[in-house]
């Protein structure tokens, strides 16, 4: 017995040891789980967060993107109908709605507008709301006289002055925008002008790019909650909150929306996340249990009323969100595991902590040497990139200036021009009086053969007045018109009738050898300030010369035609030939020229596939360039 007793009292302590340690260990396992649990949440919530933030930032950034292209598409349109208010045809068809020959000619100016900017209608309604023209007047489903007084846009527009309204397109179901203003005589409503425009090409693009992104979702709300415009087409006209029976009657019965398709989106709002954005749940008509959880984020409009929203899928933020998770834990349980280890050995490892601290300064001395030097690189790179953006502004600024320039040296040709062509249009206006007079004296007396005669006169000379005037506005526009065909023959007889003033009183021989019908694929008035150019030039270096003879000339060779203009002056010295078409490079004397006119000149010849050359002849110097003939024009 007193063995037994002995043997128990040696075995209680390892016993009892053993069983500490159990217990040691087994609050070290759960220590780890629950440190490996903690790091799972904390990381989960973080980075749902931060996937949170981040769809928010894109939205914010998308929100301003598509709130850009809508105020971009609409306010092409918006100033259109204060524009048309100034029109005084509007009126005088308001005064006489029953002119039919009026109305009719007020629809095609309408057609031809509606067709230059391209929206979908322009109407002109008389006070009623009676439609007077349209530029749909020749279809079968035209505006007029359809009386549109219980639209919205209209009596908006009686009562303010002007309207916005949005209608949505019960055939199509396509978003339309109407703008319209009312047209005010001493103080009354005379009139609406409209003009209606379809906002699907916009709708479309989004839709396009919701086929390539599932993850981002967008919606236009009015300010009755209804959506609008969307880039999934079946959340067309859904409403963010329930209606009653009144309100979805209410709504209908503004014709704003079609009928029937009023119903709630379904989506619900969870909870409000930071900045304002919100977490939304977007459930599954098809399936009620099922949903879709999106980040909504919002951005009103400058149109009153209007709200922007994108719905953003968290599945990839919460797919992360899970990876991190699970990833934190496993590192959360490997360092408590590493950090138990490190402890174990503490005491094995203490002679490598000198060595280790040691590695640790060096470490921290390079690493500052390294932001030292890469603080050094930084701010050069800052300087050179302030550099360069300054090189870039003054490269801008030298180029607006030099296109100034350039429009400045056309408009100082222009200048002189302006008093031969007043010369030319004074004696015009001098005959106009006197047939004017003579026609008064001979309807008098009932001679209308010579009064006829005398009209007849009266046209040729405004028409001659008309091609000067046209001539002189295509020449001082800065802006050129859209690239076709012109006749030969039309542009060098347009060009010689603005130097008609100079050519006579001069004594200047003129040649022209242009066959008729030649037809080149060019702009006729590029082509003319070409020739009117180097005619003027060519008018300019035969001043002191005695024989002055001008010669324009059109050689046919295959299907191009090279346009010579030659003169009798005094030549192009050889040190000048090098220098011609470089700009502000003139041998004219100070004050007389800019040095543009051969630059701009050579720069048209240029976009029409050749180049301008300068050569001397033993008479004079001349000018020349290659055009293409029109295919079809060959054989002329």
């Amino acid at each position: 017995m007193p063995l037994q007793d002995n043997a128990s009292r040696r075995l209680e302590p390892n016993r009892k040891s053993l069983l500490h340690r159990s217990l040691d260990g087994i609050a070290v396992w759960v220590g780890i789980a629950t440190l490996a649990t903690a790091a799972a949440m904390a990381t989960y919530t973080l980075s749902e967060n931060s996937g949170y933030d981040q769809l928010a930032d894109m939205a914010v950034h998308q929100l301003d993107l598509y709130a850009a292209g809508i105020e971009s598409e609409l306010s092409k349109y918006e100033s259109l109908p204060s524009i048309l208010e100034l029109d005084r045809s509007m009126f005088v068809l308001l005064q006489s709605p029953n002119d039919r020959a009026l109305g009719e000619k007020v629809s095609k100016s309408l057609l031809n507008l509606n067709v230059r900017v391209g929206s979908l209608a322009i109407l002109l309604m008389d006070g009623n709301g009676l439609v007077l023209a349209s530029s749909n007047w020749y279809e079968p489903q035209s505006f007029v006289g359809h009386d549109l007084s219980d639209t919205p846009f209209f009596g908006d527009a009686v009562r303010g002055g002007q309207a916005r309204s949005f209608v949505a397109d019960a055939t199509r179901g396509a978003p339309h925008c109407y703008f319209a203003r009312a047209i005010v005589e001493r103080e009354q409503v005379v009139g609406v002008v409209a003009v209606k425009v379809s906002l699907e090409s916009v709708e479309s693009t989004w839709i396009e790019y919701a086929a390539g992104s599932q993850s981002e979702k967008l919606l236009v709300i009015d300010e009755n909650g209804v959506v609008i415009m969307s880039s999934n087409p079946q959340w067309r006209y859904k409403t963010l909150q329930q209606l009653s029976s009144n309100q979805r009657h209410a709504l209908e019965g503004t014709d704003r929306y079609p009928r029937g398709r009023l119903q709630p989106l379904g989506l619900e709002f969870e909870r409000t996340l930071a900045y304002g954005t919100h977490l939304a749940r977007l459930r599954d008509p098809a399936r009620p249990d099922a949903h879709t959880l999106f980040v909504t984020e919002e951005q009103a409009m400058v149109r009153p009323g209007w709200r922007l929203m994108t719905l953003s899928d968290v599945a990839d933020v919460q797919r992360d969100a899970r990876r991190a998770a699970l990833g934190a834990a496993a590192l959360a349980a490997l360092l408590a595991l590493l950090a138990l280890h490190m402890l174990q050995r503490r005491r094995a490892l203490a002679h490598r902590l000198a060595a280790r601290e040691a590695l640790q300064r060096a470490k921290d001395e390079l690493e500052v040497r390294v932001q030292e030097r890469t603080a050094e690189l930084r701010d050069a790179n800052a300087a050179l990139i302030c550099e360069i953006a300054e090189h870039k502004r003054t490269e801008q600024i030298l180029r607006e200036a030099q296109d100034e320039l350039v429009q400045a040296g056309r408009l100082a040709l222009l200048g002189r021009m302006s008093a031969a062509i007043t010369h030319e249009i004074n004696q015009p206006l001098t005959a106009l009086r006197a047939l004017s007079d003579n026609s008064r004296r001979l309807l008098a007396a009932s001679r209308l053969s010579s009064v006829e005669r005398n009209l007849k006169a009266i046209a040729d000379l405004t028409e001659r007045m008309g091609r000067i005037t046209a001539q002189l506005k295509s020449f001082a526009r800065k802006a050129p018109p859209p690239s076709g065909t012109v006749l030969l023959c039309h542009a060098v007889g347009n060009t010689l009738e603005l130097f008609k003033s100079r050519i006579e009183p001069e004594g200047v021989q003129v040649h022209i050898d242009v066959p008729e019908g030649l037809r080149v694929p060019c702009d006729g008035y590029r082509l003319e300030q070409v020739l009117l150019n180097l005619i003027g030039n060519a008018l300019d270096s035969m001043k002191q010369s005695s024989l002055k003879r001008l010669t324009v000339r059109a050689i046919v060779s295959d299907d191009r035609v090279r346009v010579r203009v030659s003169d009798t002056g005094t030549g192009l010295p050889e040190s000048v030939l090098s220098h011609l078409f470089e700009p502000f490079f003139s041998t004219k004397p100070a004050g007389e020229g800019l040095g543009l006119g051969l630059v701009i000149s050579s720069g048209i010849v240029q976009e029409f596939g050749s180049s301008l050359r300068a050569l001397n002849l033993p008479e004079g110097a001349a000018f020349e360039f290659d055009l293409q003939l029109e295919r079809e024009r060959i054989h002329v």
